[in-house]
């Protein structure tokens, strides 16, 4: 029996789940979630129910084709490391065929919801993004330059901005300030990821920033960008954008995460590299959880 025929003999519920896996279902849900949060910091009440059904369901679909389409160009470098050899495509339970159509196929899908019923400018915006992070950072950033997820922040830190425009049709400067929040984020975020597994990222030949500059200056970043996301997190409330209780939580959360970081760099342990990455994940849900609550509380502090 040849190698495709058993891979069509795959029962549904495994092929379906390998799909769901391509389109790196946590990432997306992390994606949509900022971009909802975004929808409802949009308007002092509830948020339209056409612009946030077609909006969630549009840069959803998007999102998860620009993770389908990173799965498969980077399917040779995950290959060779621990982390991402799992992956469909390096098992080959999906083949590039059909990963390919998979992937155009949610990308045209969700262009066309936002497009049509949406509106062309959060269409146009969420095309941009999926072309910066799979297209830019992916094809070259990635390889190019240990500064590559600074640079590529970008694209991921715009969902907040495309769940407001796709509500108000607008880029409004509060919607650029969860940008910035996510944007300073993803640095200690995902260096601290690299920490962890710049021995894999060495051997594939990315340009990690541990891999080019070593721990020690990684670490020291990881704390830098984070004293720095600390600052940037108050904003929300220096601009009357939120209140006191987001004041209070972004603080605390942001104390712990540098107490994360402090200790990154000044008493490294086996496994706080990970577990600094695990919090960054909670910190972010959390901070925008708490701009929404804020936002919808006002007879709080009014």
């Amino acid at each position: 029996m040849s190698v495709r025929s058993i891979d069509l003999a795959r029962p549904l519920s495994r092929r379906l789940a390998d799909y769901y896996e391509l389109c790196k279902p946590r990432v997306v849900m992390l994606i949509v979630f900022t971009a909802i949060v975004g929808m409802f910091l949009a308007t002092p009440g509830l948020v339209p129910l056409g612009p946030s059904l077609f909006g969630t369901a549009g840069i959803g679909l998007m999102a998860a084709s620009a993770a389908a389409v990173n799965q498969i160009l980077d399917r040779q470098a995950d290959a060779r490391m621990a982390r991402t050899c799992g992956r469909p495509l390096v098992t080959g339970n999906l083949g590039m065929p059909e990963s390919v159509t998979f992937a155009v196929v949610l990308g045209l899908a969700g262009m066309a919801i936002l497009h049509e019923l949406v509106n062309p400018l959060t269409a146009w915006l969420t095309l941009l993004t999926l072309v910066g992070y799979a297209g830019i950072y992916t094809l070259y950033l990635k390889r190019a330059t240990p500064q590559n997820i600074v640079i590529g922040g970008a694209a991921g830190a715009a969902p907040p901005v495309l769940g407001w425009s796709a509500v108000t049709g607008t880029i409004d400067p509060h919607s650029l300030l969860l940008f910035l929040i996510v944007f300073i984020w993803t640095p200690p975020h995902f260096w601290a990821l690299a920490i962890e597994r710049h021995r894999e990222y060495a051997e594939v030949d990315i340009p990690m920033l541990p891999v080019t500059h070593g721990l020690e200056y990684t670490r020291t970043q990881v704390l830098l960008y984070t004293v720095l996301l600390v600052a940037v997190s108050v904003l929300p409330f220096a601009v009357g954008m939120s209140g006191p209780l987001y004041l209070l939580g972004a603080l605390a959360l942001g104390g712990w995460f540098l107490y994360y970081a402090v200790r990154l760099k000044f008493a490294p342990v086996p496994g706080l590299a990970m577990r600094t990455f695990g919090y960054s994940i909670i910190y972010l849900m959390a901070i925008f959880t708490l701009l929404l609550v804020d936002h919808h509380i006002p007879v709080l502090y009014g």
